[in-house]
């Protein structure tokens, strides 16, 4: 529906000259920029062999890469030649970088960090020679920005920003902006009822009504996704608004688009004229694609699409075909063509490629919309294929696939370059991350500041390659993961085994370099990384088969792995142990109090020990995630607490070492601290390390050392026996 007269003159549509200030009533206000310090291309004093390299993005004509690396001991904004050997940090700031994005004009590289190693962001830019550093959004108290896509012409680049809601009883906390974060909750408690808990009491707000928008498809059985609020006033959490932001700061900021009580928002594409912006919003398990029209302020077509990476499409160059990466009405992720008219509604919709079992798990277009890069994501490692695209207003299909064999196992993040060509960042079993040059011949060729195979590890210890394993739950529900042999372990000769469980839940175990496992591993302790039901990479219905009830299986799941590693030879049923973070760290608490005998101690890492007071004190839109996925904190209180260990705290009997960092405000550090405590309370041993200036991911590397061998210690000290023996 067209927005009010007062929304709408906030709307961008070209020409760019007539921009508009914002903000518009009841959305965050419109981020005020922060000059910084020029520091030009510095090196930092110490860099480290062992590093990684990933999320690049070129500048026009792929002669320069900007990327993330950790060679200083923190992910940084780096630059280097596309073919060469040398590097240059762009922002020695020892805040990590977790996004980049070069202006298609070549002028700005923008990127997104996380002050003091915490879960709010910023999005900045620099100049590509280390000048002109600035902060476009997420600067004042409080707020939080993501980096969304920049104009065709790069003269302006869309920025989600969220500040927290000022309404008495909200959450008091600092916002939070997460593409997992999930959806406003309808029917939610008052005030009252929240704030008698300890903590900050959060609000979980209803939606807010509006017109359905115009939606159609030829696909079958595809319901509509729910409505989506364009204008309105506040929301529990400030909501989510999508500005337009001149890099140059000579145009004031101008409002995209606004949801209240938003779980999620994304700008992914603007076309060539500004006309149309193709936008990805909603929370974990029911995306959707919005294309919305900024000449009229209506959303002429929706479509739900996968969850996974944000960067869900883009539109052709007249932007009269959309193409998507979409689970709707499927099992797997697809690419699909959405053909539309001069007015952006849609005319015919149709899947241009998909794989049987297999989702699609990147997307990549260039500029010029010749050719396609698809990742597929085969039971956790990846596949990379090059289609052709047919034009516009032609009936044929895509072309015929050109693909290539990867030196490691999994694609994280594609650039193509807009004059042809490609820079992929890869990782694997045996390397940290790196970024490949797949132009010539799209044979991979490694860019020479990118780590060696060689410098992955630490020398006289080669990684481990696991081994794919499946079993079979209690209910029949067939489980993957993947299995890590300590190496010169006997064959024939069970082993002290690690359950080590991912988090989400909807996160995926791929074959990836962990140097906890690598740790581990070398002290003689097996490692099985399961994916219990909840995980991603196995099918839509996989996903929601931890929904409610379901919740109480996946607990299940996790005795079942270690049982089935048992039978198989593996795992020595006497040395068994269970570790996770953030959801597995769930998991790990459940699992020893649901199975207290099964496990000889466990090591839970940033993971929810109560629902009630995570739900009170975690950030507001991370809490409507969380009702979503596990429960509503009041309609299901009953179903909550009977999930929450501590309800069980009575039953636990294995020690357990609890690892928290200090500003993690997805999993507050209280829920650690609390089940550490009732653990000693009822004589059962149990320490917490908290790491200092880090958030809910561990990204500093002395931290990340700290972490890895304190937990190593703690079970290399409860196995016992060859575990120790065999270092």
């Amino acid at each position: 529906m067209p927005l009010d007269s007062s929304a709408r003159q906030h709307r961008y549509r070209p020409p760019v000259e007539a921009w508009a200030p914002g903000p518009a009533p009841g959305h965050p206000a419109a981020p005020v920029p922060v000059h910084l310090a020029d520091t030009g291309a510095a090196d930092p004093p110490t860099l480290l062999t062992a590093h990684g390299c990933w999320y690049p993005s070129t500048d026009p004509g792929g002669d320069h890469v900007a990327y993330i690396c950790d060679r200083a001991g923190v992910p940084q904004l780096w630059s280097g030649p596309a073919r060469g050997d040398e590097a240059h940090i762009l922002d020695p700031d020892p805040d990590p970088v977790t996004e980049v994005s070069w202006s298609p004009d070549g002028r700005w590289i923008a990127y997104t960090s996380a002050p003091g190693g915490g879960e709010h962001t910023r999005v900045l830019v620099v100049r590509p020679d280390g000048t002109g550093r600035r902060i476009l959004a997420g600067a004042e108290p409080g707020a939080s920005a993501h980096l969304g896509s920049w104009t065709r012409d790069g003269a302006a680049l869309a920025v989600t920003v969220a500040q927290p809601s000022a309404a008495p009883g909200a959450h008091s906390g600092a916002g939070h902006l997460t593409q997992d974060a999930g959806p406003p909750v309808p029917d939610a408690p008052s005030g009252a009822a929240w704030t008698e808990r300890d903590g900050h009491a959060t609000l979980l707000g209803p939606p807010s009504p509006v017109a359905e928008a115009p939606y159609a498809t030829v696909l079958p059985r595809l319901a509509p996704a729910s409505p989506v609020s364009v204008d309105g006033g506040a929301a529990p959490g400030g909501g989510l608004a999508a500005y337009l932001l001149d890099p140059d700061g000579t145009r004031a900021p101008v409002l995209l688009f606004g949801e209240p009580g938003a779980a999620s928002l994304r700008v992914c594409d603007i076309g060539a004229e500004g006309r149309f912006v193709l936008l990805r919003r909603g929370p974990r398990g029911r995306r959707e694609a919005l294309l919305l029209d900024t000449a009229s302020g209506r959303t002429t077509f929706r479509l739900p699409v996968a969850d996974g990476d944000p960067w869900i499409g883009r539109l052709s160059a007249d932007s009269r075909v959309l193409w998507l990466r979409s689970d709707a009405d499927r099992e797997f992720a697809a690419l699909l063509r959405a053909r539309l008219d001069e007015r952006g509604v849609l005319r015919d919709l149709s899947v241009a490629a998909e794989r049987r079992e297999t989702a699609l798990d990147l997307l990549s277009l260039p500029d010029h919309g010749g050719w396609a890069l698809l990742a597929w994501n085969v039971h956790g490692a990846s596949e990379l294929e090059s289609v052709p695209l047919p034009a516009a207003d032609s009936d044929d299909g895509v072309g015929p696939p050109h693909r290539t064999a990867l030196p490691h196992e999994v694609v994280t993040r594609m650039a193509p370059v807009g004059r042809g060509g490609l820079f992929a960042a890869l990782a694997g079993s045996r390397r940290r991350p790196g970024i490949w040059d797949l132009t010539s011949g799209f044979a991979p060729l490694r860019a020479g500041w990118s780590a060696r195979d060689e410098d992955a590890a630490p020398p006289g210890r080669p990684p481990v390659s696991p081994m794919p394993l499946r079993c079979r739950a209690r209910d029949g529900l067939v489980l993957g993961g993947w299995y890590y042999r300590a190496p010169e372990r006997d064959p024939g000769r069970p082993a002290p085994c690690v359950i080590h469980l991912h988090g989400g839940p909807e996160e995926q175990e791929r074959p990836v370099f962990s140097p906890l496992y690598h740790e581990l591993l070398g002290r003689g302790m097996d490692v099985f990384a399961p994916d219990v039901r909840g995980s991603s990479g196995w099918g839509r219905s996989f996903v929601d088969a931890d929904l409610g009830t379901g919740r109480f299986a996946a607990i299940d799941d996790v005795a079942d792995c270690a049982a089935h590693a048992v039978a198989s030879g593996y795992a020595d049923p006497l040395r068994l142990a269970v570790m996770g973070r953030s959801y597995g760290g769930y998991l790990t608490m459940a699992s020893l109090v649901w199975h207290p005998h099964l496990f000889r101690t466990g090591v839970a890492v940033c993971g929810m020990s109560d629902f009630a007071t995570f739900f009170a004190g975690t950030e507001p839109w991370i809490a409507q995630s969380a009702a979503a996925k596990y429960g509503h904190p009041e309609r299901d209180l009953d179903l909550l607490r009977t999930l929450s260990p501590m309800s069980r705290i009575d039953r636990l009997r294995a020690p357990v070492l609890a690892v928290h960092g200090e500003h993690d405000t997805n999993v507050p550090p209280t829920e650690s601290e609390q089940f550490v405590r009732a653990a000693r309370d009822r004589g059962v041993p149990a320490e917490l390390l908290t790491l200092r200036n880090e958030g809910h991911e561990f990204l500093r590397a002395d931290n990340r050392r700290l972490y890895r061998r304190a937990a190593a210690d703690w079970l290399e000290e409860h196995l016992a026996g060859e575990a120790g023996s065999a270092r």
